[in-house]
């Protein structure tokens, strides 16, 4: 391992890096669906519950976070409270969150070009799951993989920088958006909750750990920010809060403009409702390409929260040592960031049909780390309870257990028997598969390290910050 991580981000970059993270792009292409399923109530319905377990999460960060702001966030709290065996479960599973993200922004950027540019789609190769694969979304998918990968590779302040201005634009976007409803919209007639009932509250539910996952880039990118303990544990849970009420805001708008019907047909639903709101079908256009900033920042932002928990994993001898690599000139582990962008490269393979199977899929990988976070805080409150907390939540045991009982019940969403689990064989293989290249790089690794070099491990981490 060459160089060292750098303490550069501000306390903006820390939180445009999170907020661009989260209302990147899946609100421009799910908003549809969204009211499809469940109506504008059940849609919002199904933000407020995941929106309160992610907040509920969120803060536990933030303590966790405050005490630890070292690289690798989840994976530092789990090793930690839970030892080797139950930080390798939480990390890859939370690094299969995030790459499910730049998978679904490698296939969702052909997509939001096929809206805008007539003709896009040509050159078929294949088809997978009875949607055909053009050539053209694949050489979109991999140019992007190449750009936002060499971006993140030439170091985490350029791509900060980039993150804000990016952010900026979908924030008006959404916003615009907003005001072509209050003042144009026409309150289509929708059933309660679509007429799916609670189950169509759940199966919208289900995504949103998908939508709310980025908060958790700034425990990541901890080792990589300037700011004291305690304003970075706040900042996580301001971070989600502002994209709850922007998710929430963009459903109420646009189902005030048309039905879920007429929005599902378009392969870009907040484009059409905002070309409805305004009568303007250059306005739509002009949404789709502020879409393509939504792309841009979750892109970003996963790649480098996934390139850091690979590299805290590979540093702790859980991951083939070169990926801990860090680059001499631009202090970003380089290795890590090109590994992310390849397996990107290979998304737009399998065609429009990835979007749906990788926000399912991600989805548990996401909700089973934070389920382990949560379980670590709890191992922590009780174990080390003088273990200094710049930010120490109130009542922490309670925050814990609420926690712990919202973040099993979405894991249990997922599995069979439940009205929103995982689709066989697609998603389920997609689980199956990361899994099993975890046990492979952690053979090539040597296998799990010990009790005692991983507690090594973190004095060394905390003595170099």
């Amino acid at each position: 391992m060459t160089g060292e991580l750098s303490r550069v981000l501000s306390k903006r970059d820390v939180f445009v890096l999170a907020l661009g993270a989260m209302i990147g792009w899946g609100w421009i292409v799910q908003t549809g669906y969204f009211i499809d399923q469940s109506g504008v109530t059940g849609a919002i319905s199904a933000f407020v519950l995941g929106g309160f377990m992610v907040t509920v999460v969120s803060l536990i960060y933030g303590e966790l976070a405050s005490a630890m702001p070292f690289v690798g966030g989840e994976h530092v709290y789990s090793m930690r409270a839970l030892g080797p065996a139950g930080s390798f479960a939480c990390t890859w599973a939370i690094i299969f969150g995030y790459i499910s993200v730049v998978a679904f922004e490698a296939v969702a950027l052909p997509s939001a070009l096929a809206y805008i540019v007539p003709g896009f789609n040509v050159f078929e190769l294949w088809t997978v799951a009875g949607q055909p694969v053009y050539g053209t979304w694949v050489a979109t998918g991999v140019i992007g993989s190449v750009v936002i990968t060499y971006l993140n590779y030439r170091g985490v302040r350029p791509a900060a920088q980039f993150q804000a201005i990016l952010a900026l634009v979908i924030t008006l976007s959404g916003l615009t958006l907003l005001l072509g409803a209050l003042f144009n919209g026409t309150s289509p007639s929708s059933p309660p909750l679509a007429g799916a009932g609670i189950g169509g509250v759940f199966t919208v539910a289900i995504m949103t750990p998908f939508m709310f996952v980025g908060f958790d880039v700034i425990p990541q990118a901890a080792g990589e920010a300037d700011v004291s303990p305690k304003l970075l544990g706040g900042l996580i849970g301001l971070s989600v809060a502002c994209a709850a009420a922007f998710y929430i805001a963009v459903i109420w708008a646009a189902g005030q403009v048309a039905t879920g019907a007429t929005l599902v047909e378009s392969s870009l639903p907040a484009a059409t409702a905002m070309e409805i709101a305004f009568d303007s079908v250059t306005i739509g256009r002009i949404m789709a390409l502020a879409g393509l900033a939504g792309i841009l920042t979750s892109w970003n932002g996963f790649v480098l929260g996934a390139s850091r928990a690979i590299y805290a994993m590979a540093d702790s001898n859980m991951l083939p040592e070169r990926l801990a690599t860090i680059h001499d000139d631009h202090d970003t582990p380089s290795t890590a960031i090109v590994l992310v962008g390849g397996l990107a490269a290979l998304a737009p393979l399998f065609g429009e049909q990835m979007l749906v199977w990788v926000v399912n899929a991600g989805g548990l990988g996401m909700v089973t780390a934070w389920l382990l976070v949560v379980v670590s805080f709890l191992v922590l409150r009780y174990r080390d309870p003088d273990f200094d907390r710049p930010f120490k939540l109130p009542a922490g045991y309670a925050v814990g257990a609420l926690g712990l009982l919202l973040t099993v019940f979405f894991v249990g969403l997922y599995l069979p028997g439940s009205p929103s689990a995982l689709a066989w064989p697609y998603e389920w293989a997609m689980v199956g598969g990361w899994c099993l290249l975890g046990v492979v790089l952690l053979a090539v690794a040597g296998g799990l390290p010990t009790r005692t070099e991983a507690k090594a491990h973190l004095s060394a981490q905390q003595l170099e910050d």
